[in-house]
């Protein structure tokens, strides 16, 4: 079991419309191959769309948070888009957005969850 240093986080996915890829954490192999696909559409489309770079990331208490960066003097990137589009994915994808944090509280923190 890791133990986390509260400004640590895991990261489960990444995509950086810089360098034009896609990063998805080993340690996550076990999800469903559907799920890899969805998260891998959903930030590669987010990064086309917005510009910047998108990562996925669990919290130490087992929330997923989206977090986005962009470089200094990136004009195209879209800050307000950026807000609009990650409230839209938090809204569409919320299903499985809650099912990654259950996945992440009971496997990696290794929580137990109660009916």
């Amino acid at each position: 079991m890791n133990m986390y240093n509260k400004e640590e986080r895991t990261v489960l996915c990444a995509s950086n419309a810089y360098e034009k890829k896609y990063y998805f954490n080993p340690d996550f192999d076990a999800l469903p191959d559907s799920i890899k696909d969805e998260l891998k559409i959903m930030c590669v489309l987010y990064t086309e769309e917005i510009g910047g770079i998108l990562a996925l990331e669990f919290e130490e208490d087992g929330t997923l948070v989206f977090e986005v960066s962009s470089e200094e003097n990136d004009f195209l990137y879209d800050d307000i888009g950026s807000r609009l589009k990650i409230k839209e994915l938090q809204r569409t994808k919320e299903d499985m957005l809650r099912s990654l944090e259950l996945y992440y509280r009971v496997f990696f923190l290794g929580e137990e969850i109660g009916e």
